[in-house]
């Protein structure tokens, strides 16, 4: 398929021939392991290297003989979609002593393997650095037992080490996501939703326990996504007296109709004196100091187990090429590092320096400095825990700032899993700065129709894990009844206004923005969040809603290829949504390990139609039983789904035949992702805090007049911050007709899927993580790849 241009050709530049990599999973397993060793894999063999798989981790390489087996393309096949590590993981004490590292390098040796892809967690890698920095003289001693020839020494002299950081806890400094933590939370999340339906039943309070025995990143982003009453995580032991603080706390929320308790603790939870908070000891204070039913659920080792999330396998796919690119350009010299993620985009940082910050967390929270502890976490954990607190937290009436303002918050565009939440969270970031918060239902609509009424604290509880809208949406641009808009806004006056849509919002706000000529009304702050499953919107990188349909498409994906198993060979044509942009075709694609995805921003002509047949024709002649092909369903008016599924068919009359599935609405339905729920969660609140602040700035001689193209903006996720855009601003990054930005971030991994799926193809290595070092509290505002 035809390619961008300008792109670095790196498999010229960075050859892997003569090499030979070796990939391992260490230490407790991880969803999207199986992802990360496939990418390294399949990228080692396309650059020319060889690759071998280390089986059971470090004990495998101390071992050797079987363990170490050279990989194969077809050896990583129909591995993504496979939980933990198919390669085996375990805890190997003889590596910690110098004779099996001895033994480990000689193994080694005997391959040729002088470059290492390690996926553990800190203990693991720090393991691997003591092993790079031996390695010379264990090659010595090597030669001086006769083991291996005096060449060897000089020819394997130094080791190449990179890491991939794989556990759940999410407890390693320098990168948002650790491979595993997101697949963790949709384990949680699911019990979650589950038992809140049999606690409503039944008025009982639940009290849940999840992994993080050193860090409570689990437990805290669980409580942001399911809006718990309580939690207590290590890092941030509550005040003394707690105990009658939470039990006010339960009682006051069942005296407002609430029919269910929720807390969530993290395994490793203490009190200030560093004595462990039990799920026992928590439950029986429950039911002497209150008297309710209460349970404990106990998740364990359910949240590391089932298939990895859609996000999962894109972070380790992404991080499994970035690892194999760091070794290729690797030097003697070069520090032993770890592939992380800030933001969007793929960072290398130095191991020891990530693992040295990892362990000062630890010390911090041995001596009691909590508020150090947390610091040290970075700056998305500190604003989990400060939404957290600000949302579930009611401060009483008599401490509320008063501030007289009436800010409005309405749906626009189609729905999108995630609104729910991030409304839920402007209405109660704007009842605690002292707003009176207004809800305006089916959007604009609406709004010109005067359905707009006052919405208080408790009328958004329980919202956060409901999918669509249930403010109601419609794709109503304001521009037809403006001047009604003006009325209602006058009539309500409502001085600030914060939307939750697609592309719709963005068009809407452009509209507002026309009419402050005409219209006083208009001249109040104005901001959108941007919330459509399409992933649209011009100004972010990321839309609300598009990660719950990546995961229906990559489960939908996963279920229509196990269809398959067993029968002849066959290719699966898949239609997605998203309107002109193919965002959830080439991320959904990458996802479910799909060989082409067809989009509108990538034209495509019957000869590389003809070339996809014939690259898939030769695929089946091997072992590989199952093709699968996306099609974003306006990428070409005359290529249709009907049409392309026809061509396969006939195409591949004899080696294979198609079937096709359009997944329709379904990508819009369902309970949002722990990612969508705090994405929307935490840039929603952002929003309402800077409506506050333009509130104040533009209140002048008792009334808002804010005019100035400031005031009316997007907040949008941009590569590693959050940024506020003035709409007009974005004009010229839009394509109006297409709905869609000019530039998007994500065709830079289209390549990662047609090397992945064995295509050759160039592949641009500018924009490839340099080595950078570790930054205390750097701008972490990339909570859209963390989430949370």
């Amino acid at each position: 398929m035809a390619q961008p241009d300008g792109k670095k050709i790196f498999f010229e530049n960075l050859s892997g021939a003569g090499k030979a990599i070796a990939v391992l999973t260490s230490g407790g397993d991880a969803q999207g392991m199986n992802a990360a060793v496939r990418a390294v894999v399949r990228m080692g063999l396309y650059v020319g290297a060889k690759v071998y798989f280390i089986h059971e981790g470090y004990q495998g390489m101390v071992d050797g003989g079987e363990n170490i087996k050279e990989a194969t393309w077809e050896s990583v096949s129909s591995m993504l979609q496979v939980g933990g590590t198919v390669i085996g993981s375990a805890r190997c004490k003889e590596f910690r002593s110098h004779e099996g590292r001895l033994k480990a390098a000689h193994n080694l040796v005997q391959h040729g393997i002088t470059n290492l892809c390690v996926i553990g967690g800190d203990g693991s890698l720090t393991g691997a650095n003591l092993f790079r920095e031996e390695w010379s003289g264990l090659l010595g001693e090597l030669a001086e037992q006769g083991l291996i020839e005096a060449d060897a020494v000089q020819k394997y002299s130094a080791l190449h080490i990179v890491g991939m950081v794989g556990s759940i806890d999410n407890d390693f400094c320098g990168t948002d996501m650790t491979i595993g933590t997101d697949s963790a939370l949709h384990r949680i999340i699911e019990v979650v939703d589950a038992i809140m339906t049999t606690a409503q039943s039944h008025q009982r309070t639940f009290v849940l326990e999840v992994m993080g025995r050193h860090c409570g990143y689990l437990a805290l982003v669980s409580a942001l996504a399911c809006g718990a009453d309580w939690v207590l995580i290590p890092e941030m032991p509550p005040e003394d007296g707690w105990e009658e603080k939470m039990c006010e706390k339960l009682s006051a929320n069942r005296a407002g109709m609430k029919r269910l308790n929720i807390i969530i603790v993290a395994e490793g939870a203490i009190d200030r004196s560093n004595t462990p908070i039990t799920t026992d000891y928590i439950k029986d204070l429950v039911v002497k100091c209150l008297g309710f039913d209460t349970r404990v659920t106990i998740l364990g080792h359910v949240q590391r187990g089932g298939t990895p999330s859609a996000f999962d396998r894109i972070l380790a796919s992404r991080m499994g090429v970035e690892a194999v690119l760091a070794l290729l350009e690797t030097t003697a010299n070069t520090p032993a590092c770890v592939v992380s993620l800030c933001g969007n985009q793929s960072v290398r940082l130095p191991l020891m320096e990530c693992v040295q910050m990892t362990q000062e967390v630890q010390r911090a929270m041995d001596g009691k400095r909590f508020e150090e502890a947390v610091k040290l976490r970075g700056r998305s954990f500190e604003n989990n825990l400060r939404t957290y607190k600000l949302l579930a937290h009611r401060k009483p009436e008599s401490e509320l700032p008063v501030s007289n303002f009436n800010v409005a918050v309405l749906n626009v565009g189609a729905p999108a899993a995630g609104m729910n939440a991030a409304v839920r969270s402007a209405v109660r970031v704007g009842i605690s700065e002292g707003h009176k918060m207004f809800a305006v239902s089916d959007g604009f609509e609406g709004f010109y129709k005067g359905q707009i009424k006052e919405i208080k604290w408790a009328d958004v509880g329980g919202w956060t894990g409901q999918g669509g809208s249930l403010l109601g949406t419609k794709r109503t641009l304001p521009a037809k009844h403006i001047d009604k808009i003006a009325e209602q806004m006058r009539e309500h006056n409502i001085n600030a206004l914060l939307i939750v849509g697609g592309f719709e919002g963005f068009l809407s706000l452009l509209e507002l923005l026309t009419a402050r000529g005409k219209y006083d009304e208009f001249c109040v702050p104005m901001v959108m969040v941007p919330a459509t499953v399409s992933n649209n919107v011009p100004g972010s990188d990321l839309s609300i809603g598009a990660d719950t349909a990546l995961n229906a498409i990559t489960t939908t994906c996963d279920r229509i290829k196990q269809s398959a198993s067993g029968t002849k060979r066959r290719v699966f044509i898949i239609e997605t949504m998203g309107g002109y942009c193919g965002y959830l075709a080439s991320v959904g694609g990458l996802a479910a390990g799909a060989d082409a995805a067809y989009i509108y921003e990538e034209p495509f002509d019957i000869r590389d139609l003809q070339a996809n047949v014939e690259h898939l024709t030769e695929k089946m002649k091997t072992s590989i039983q199952r093709g699968l092909v996306l099609r974003n369903e306006n990428c070409n008016e005359n290529y249709t789904t009907d049409f392309i599924y026809q061509l396969y068919s006939e195409e591949g009359r004899g080696v294979f035949d198609s079937r096709k599935n359009v997944l329709g609405h379904m990508q819009q339905g369902g309970a949002p992702s722990p990612f969508d729920r705090n994405f929307g969660t935490k840039i929603s609140a952002k929003a309402m805090q800077w409506v506050s602040k333009k509130l104040l700035e533009t209140f002048r001689q008792g009334r808002v007049f804010a005019n100035t193209e400031d005031s009316c903006c997007l907040l949008g996720m941009r590569r590693r911050a959050l940024v506020f855009q003035p709409v007009v601003q974005l004009k010229d990054e839009t394509d109006f007709v297409h709905r869609i930005p000019k530039e998007q971030w994500w065709l830079k991994l289209r390549p990662l899927m047609k090397i992945l799926a064995k295509y050759k193809t160039t592949f641009d290595v500018s924009d490839s993580g340099q080595l950078e070092h570790v930054v205390r509290n750097r701008p972490k505002e990339s909570d859209a790849s963390v989430a949370m």
